[in-house]
């Protein structure tokens, strides 16, 4: 009980503030987000900012069942950042070294439990306005729940509001594209390319940023 308290706490006195009233987001396309789980939420990756416009979407009574994907060796690298990231950000860790176990075990679990994703398939921040290598981590977790909906989003703006080495958010406005479900294809080259595709078509449809007046 006290962990979801502060993780509300942290969503109304935080994210909300900084996301809404400091910086502003511009969503095109809100309709087409997840009402309910599960879903999986797949969206370029170019700053740390990215995943709290992302949770920014979504009501408060759907914040408990919303989960980033992150990488465990980033995330959980100190025991401070790993009781955060786990009970306030609320991230399902995953390893990025391999290993006999499968990793993609605990994002299976949520799914059926009926929880929302966020993923960003690129596996790292990549550079600003481009879109990297997609790793194929999202179709091998679609394989196993291949009826589950997959959302494009593309951001743009991230990268400028926290840019590498700022520690305050400058305040620009964050632009929001979000796409129609993607299926599952059995075939993995057709899946990643549909998704390359669907991600490209998003940011030609991003307006771009600009300060606030």
């Amino acid at each position: 009980m006290m962990i979801r308290i502060l993780r509300t706490l942290f969503t109304l006195c935080i994210v909300w503030p900084v996301i809404w009233l400091w910086l502003g987001l511009r969503v095109r396309h809100r309709e087409r987000l997840p009402k309910n789980g599960p879903a999986i939420v797949v969206a370029n990756h170019n700053s740390h900012m990215d995943v709290f416009a992302l949770l920014s979407l979504f009501p408060l009574r759907q914040q408990a069942k919303i989960h980033p994907v992150a990488a465990a060796d980033y995330f959980l690298r100190d025991k401070r950042m790993a009781w955060f990231a786990l009970n306030i950000l609320n991230i399902i860790p995953i390893s990025r070294e391999g290993g006999n176990t499968n990793p993609l075990a605990q994002c299976e679990q949520a799914l059926r439990d009926g929880k929302t994703l966020i993923l960003f398939p690129e596996g790292t921040r990549g550079e600003p306005g481009t879109l990297s290598p997609l790793k194929s981590g999202l179709w091998h977790l679609s394989q196993s729940l291949p009826e589950v909906p997959i959302i494009p989003v593309w951001l743009r703006g991230t990268e400028q509001v926290m840019a590498k080495g700022n520690r305050i958010p400058l305040p620009l406005f964050i632009d929001v594209s979000i796409g129609d479900a993607l299926s599952f294809h059995p075939e993995k080259k057709v899946f990643m390319d549909e998704l390359k595709q669907r991600l490209l078509t998003l940011q030609q449809q991003t307006t771009g940023n600009h300060p606030h007046e």
